[in-house]
């Protein structure tokens, strides 16, 4: 693939706007080697050559060019951006990668200094990106400058809505300065779609890719196709640009085996107190998934002083994945129904029954369906005008998400009232106590028999005979919308060392809502006992453990077979919320170029001034009067609340020019991540207590005052350059969080909130008192964050000509938090009065790789590891829950040729292994990282395609 821009010597390069000059190279690099292949006329015109800068409001000037091929002239231009950058940045393309496309974002930037990324528990694909160790809601992250909606709970939108080949760059600001809007806290990810007038000439590009997933994961492998094609052309004496970008793909998950533990019990055997295994969950789980995504824009420039454009993006995809697996209890009991067994046959070793049978065992056969459509519109206009030394920009974005998912889940077994002496026991062996993943399991039950295996209420989950619950379904949605304004003005100067200024204001308004219903599936029949068979004859086996259990697809079930009794009580209404978010954002900068004690100097200095204006609604419950699970036993009211609140977001970057291509860089700025949105819906539940300890009000809820994450951050980075052909850079930073969010229990007076019917606690010491302790997202001040990184870009020809075409890249980032938070709200056991870290942050993350490229090959072996941290999931009532994550490394494997001569001229073949060392995704419970209470094995995934540009 050869990249083009116009024409200018190569000293002279490092005269210009930073910004443009990184958004130049940027905007002709590729996301993939079939997508966007730009190649400009060495005879254009020089008005070709003026290129949008990397904001929303772009003002660059005109920019030379460079010719850029394969992986090494991409890094070279990677090192270009990070060179002439005012703040410390990073940059992404396909040939910092191994000129190899990735299918989502999120894996081709998590190859960065600084930058992780955690692994979806569904596809193990890399779904979330974290900078510097924290986690991706401290992120901002914007599409062409501008801030977008998202289908989950978070603010930023999932990157597997962005497919890497519509996406043409992503430059991620460490440092901001006070024109980036929607700036995060740990940095602020700007992808950028292409700019038809920046080509020299039409470009029509083609590519098809196959996939094999799930290889070596002991389950059924998958497969998958994608498609893409785009085309980009000039017309009208080169006024008028189109760029059409299109891809589709459809893909189909390899089996994947998981296996989740219940924790530890103590059990009274032959007069001792043994550890054994309280229960288990195993599944085998199979996805499919399927997206479409179309990138356009249309560019106008009659002349030099102006020009507009209009841009789209779309995304619209269907996710499935199918959970076929078994659960129950070992050694004590999970449900009304459900017999505490005896335990037989054990060996016992240090207080642990290593191995032994459980007898009235109870499985429950898991037949899962979730299934989700999601779409993701972005538009946006923009318009420049240049006169004199002033340069005036507006934009005007729209961007709007939805997301409408089900979730059916079944359980089948033995009927409620099924005799113990029909029961089955359960055995394992190599339990040590601690790693519950490690064990082997069998049944004396054939859960696989149809006909002693039945559609019912196994262990009365639903509380009882009259209230059985044989499954449950869920089907919420989500619709998110965001508007948004921005006008700007540059002036160029000659103020000493001020050589341009910069003012603007930027309003965005975003309302988003969560809403839907769910319910108990009931059997049709009399009571909780009631059966119905499973349909069809197909079987599997319970994810790691082997055990065969009859298998059926659950949709379509309800009417048939099963009636849904709607399910209302305070944590299904706590789920329904809406956000009403208004911000206003003025700003001002100046540019800075100058020379100080001798050393030159490019930087930027300026503030925003910010005005957020936000309105939350949702179901306030009283728990005395919700006594059970439907609108009549639970009464809920609709409340709303809000708050508005400023911030100055003060900024400053210097860049020192310390000569023999060193560089000294330094940053400052107040920063801010706004709360998730879910957590500043207005939803609340309280109530007397019902536990063991004193009698008190208790509460939990969201916040509808909640305020951001604040902090002061400085950073400082050393940078040696060899030219453009490698680098050596040394970063150190440091943010002292003045407020976090945390969810602990507080005081709290609820006088504002009870009623004539509401139950105070009737003795102890709060008797009658209105104060009580209230859950909720709440902003904690104090705690630092800091860490260092280093970075190293070297091809070997630099050491020796003999080793020309070979090279290696690497960089580790160390981070720690002085900040520790109480334990609440864990999906994982072991945590009791355990302090932990931020989520998100790993203390260590590492990214190798070695690469070879000569005469049309190329070959890359790439490596990423990251240490154990705290993320965080979605259980099984779509919660947010923290967990403990293993650490992990991940191999890919990259090789591809491309022919320069005769009819193949402009085609392309590759091949790539991702994941090749077969690394499974694992978590484990409080701050012992051996004892595994999740573990997924996704496999290797094996991809082969073609490209041909012309």
């Amino acid at each position: 693939m050869k990249i083009f821009a116009n024409k200018r010597s190569h000293s002279a390069a490092f005269q210009l706007n930073p910004v443009a000059a990184g958004c130049a190279v940027f905007l002709s690099m590729m996301a993939s080697s079939a997508v966007y292949a730009q190649e400009a006329a060495q005879a254009a015109p020089a008005q070709a050559a003026d290129v949008t800068a990397a904001k929303a409001d772009p003002n660059a000037p005109v920019v030379p060019s460079v010719v850029v091929a394969g992986i090494r002239r991409g890094i070279e231009a990677a090192i270009s951006i990070k060179k002439n950058s005012t703040s410390i940045v990073e940059a992404v393309s396909s040939e910092d990668i191994g000129k190899l496309p990735d299918s989502s974002v999120a894996e081709s930037i998590a190859r960065l200094p600084g930058v992780t990324a955690q692994r979806s528990r569904g596809s193990g694909k890399a779904a979330d990106i974290s900078v510097r160790g924290l986690a991706p809601s401290f992120n901002g992250t914007l599409v062409n400058g501008r801030e977008q909606a998202s289908t989950g709970n978070a603010r930023s939108p999932e990157f597997d809505l962005f497919p890497a080949e519509l996406i043409g760059s992503a430059m991620i600001y460490k440092t901001p300065d006070a024109t980036v809007i929607g700036q995060g806290l740990a940095a602020t990810i700007d992808l950028r779609t292409v700019q038809p007038l920046d080509f020299g000439k039409r470009v029509l590009a083609a590519g098809a890719r196959t996939e094999r997933s799930g290889v070596r994961s002991g389950s059924p492998e998958g497969d998958g196709k994608r498609y893409t094609f785009s085309y980009v052309d000039q017309f009208a004496n080169r006024t008028i640009g189109v760029a059409l970008g299109v891809t589709s793909y459809k893909e189909t998950g390899g089996g994947q085996q998981k296996f989740e533990g219940g924790g530890t019990e103590t059990y009274s055997y032959n007069g001792q107190n043994v550890i054994v295994p309280s229960g288990f969950k195993a599944d085998t789980e199979t996805s499919t998934s399927k997206r479409d995504g179309v990138s356009a824009t249309l560019q106008y420039r009659p002349s030099k002083e102006f020009k507009t454009s209009v841009d789209l993006f779309y995304s619209a995809g269907t996710q499935t994945l199918k959970k076929t697996g078994l659960e129950g209890s070992i050694g004590g009991s999970w449900g009304g129904y459900d017999p505490v067994g005896t335990l037989s046959n054990a060996t016992i070793q240090n207080g642990v029954a290593t191995a032994g049978t459980f007898s009235n065992f109870k499985g429950d056969v898991r037949n899962h369906k979730e299934s989700a459509d999601d779409k993701l519109t972005s538009i946006g206009w923009n318009a420049q005008y240049k006169k004199d030394d002033w340069t005036l920009s507006s934009d005007l974005s729209h961007s709007k998400a939805t997301k409408n998912a089900s979730r059916y889940e079944t359980t089948a077994g033995v009927a409620g009232n099924t005799p113990a002496s029909q029961l089955g026991s359960l055995s394992w062996t190599g339990f040590d106590g601690k790693n519950l993943a490690a064990m082997h399991l069998t049944s004396s039950f054939d859960y696989s028999n149809r006909s002693q295996t039945f559609l019912t209420d196994t262990d009365g989950w639903g509380g009882g005979v009259n209230s059985p619950q044989a499954g449950y379904v869920a089907l919420p949605n989500v619709d998110d919308k965001i508007d948004a304004i921005r006008l700007t003005a540059r002036r160029e100067l000659s103020w000493g060392p001020v050589s341009a200024a910069q003012f603007g204001v930027n309003y965005t308004k975003r309302d988003k809502k969560r809403y839907g219903e769910e319910g108990r599936l009931v059997v049709k029949g009399a009571n909780g006992y009631a059966t119905a068979t499973v349909p069809g004859s197909a079987t599997a086996t319970a994810g790691t453990t082997g055990i065969p259990i009859v298998s059926f697809d659950p949709v379509g079930t309800l009417g048939p077979i099963y009636d849904m009794v709607k399910w209302v009580d305070a944590s299904v209404l706590a789920k329904d919320w809406s956000v009403s978010e208004k911000v206003t954002t003025a700003y001002a900068m100046g540019e800075l170029d100058g020379k100080l004690a001798g050393f030159e100097y490019r930087g930027n200095f300026g503030a925003q001034l910010v005005h957020t204006n936000q309105s939350t609604t949702g179901n306030k419950v009283d728990l005395l009067t919700c006594t059970g699970i439907t609108a009549a036993t639970c009464p809920s009211a609709v409340i709303a609340d809000g708050t508005s609140y400023n911030d100055i977001l003060p900024s400053a970057n210097v860049s020192f020019d310390l000569g023999s291509e060193q560089q000294l860089r330094f940053g400052a700025a107040k920063v801010l991540a706004r709360a998730n949105l879910d957590d500043m819906r207005a939803s609340s539940a309280f109530g007397v207590s019902k536990d063991n300890t004193v009698p008190i009000l208790v509460g939990s809820g969201g916040n509808a005052k909640l305020e951001p994450f604040r902090a002061k951050a400085l950073d400082v980075s050393y940078e040696k350059y060899f030219g453009n052909k490698g680098y050596f850079s040394a970063a150190a930073f440091y943010k002292k969080l003045d407020t976090y969010i945390l969810r602990a229990p507080r005081a709290f007076d609820f006088k504002d909130q009870v009623t004539a019917n509401t139950q105070l606690p009737l003795t102890g010491p709060y008797k009658g008192s209105t104060v009580g302790l209230l859950t909720t997202p709440t902003n904690g001040d104090g705690g630092n964050i800091h860490g260092y990184e280093l970075s190293v870009n070297i091809p070997f020809s630099l050491v020796t000509p003999y080793l020309d075409g070979f090279g290696a890249s690497g960089n580790f980032s160390n981070t720690e938090s002085g900040i520790e938070l109480p334990v609440v709200g864990f999906a994982t056991q072991g945590v009791a009065g355990v302090k932990i870290p931020l989520p998100g942050l790993s203390k260590r993350v590492t990214n190798l790789r070695l690469y070879y490229e000569k005469y049309g090959f190329q070959f890359a072996w790439a490596a990423r590891r990251r240490s154990d941290f705290l993320g965080e999931i979605s259980d099984f009532q779509d919660n947010a829950q923290l967990t403990f994550v293993k650490g992990e490394t991940i191999i890919d494997l990259q090789a591809s040729y491309e022919f320069s001569q005769s009819y193949l001229k402009g085609l392309s073949i590759y091949v790539q292994a991702n994941n090749w060392n077969n690394t499974p995704y694992q978590e484990y419970n409080g701050t012992d990282s051996t004892a595994i209470s999740y573990k997924t094995v996704f496999g290797r995934t094996y991809q082969f395609g073609l490209s041909y540009k012309f």
